[in-house]
């Protein structure tokens, strides 16, 4: 690990998304509830929120940080689902992983309640959008095209 013992503890938040690709009937099954699986939305919520606590089990130079808000949001399109995540904490280490964390476990996670019905389904775009907060400030990101 990276020594932040130098560091002031600050506000740090970050915000991450991931896309996850699908067919329009998929779609509307996820915003239905009607997948074989349990609900799609709710249990990705979960499992985001989870991995996000989980963050520095799973990632080796990741430090352990207390956190002091999380959440998970969907916004469905035509044929995606964005999956945001946003984190915060009062810290000497930013919160980035935990929010790219999240935001991959939930798009994983929903991956696996669609994958029977919609085989050609995929996950793209895992991206950290914005950060704030410790020495570097705030940052965001530039457009990306698809």
């Amino acid at each position: 690990m990276v020594s932040v013992s130098g560091k002031d503890e600050t506000r740090r938040v970050a915000l991450a998304e991931a896309v996850l690709r699908a067919d329009g009937e998929t779609l509307e099954a996820i915003r239905a509830n009607k997948l074989p699986k349990a609900d799609p939305l709710a249990t990705a919520r979960a499992a985001g929120l989870l991995a996000v606590k989980a963050t520095p089990g799973l990632i080796p130079h990741c430090h352990p940080i207390p956190l002091t808000d999380a959440d998970v949001e969907f916004t469905l399109g035509a044929d995606s689902v964005t999956i945001r995540c946003r984190v915060e904490t009062i810290a000497r280490t930013g919160v980035e992983m935990e929010a790219l964390c999240g935001a991959s476990i939930a798009a994983l996670t929903l991956y696996d309640m669609i994958k029977a019905v919609c085989p050609g389904a995929g996950i793209g775009r895992v991206r950290l959008l914005e950060k704030s907060g410790g020495r570097s400030g705030d940052w965001k990101a530039e457009d990306w095209d698809d």
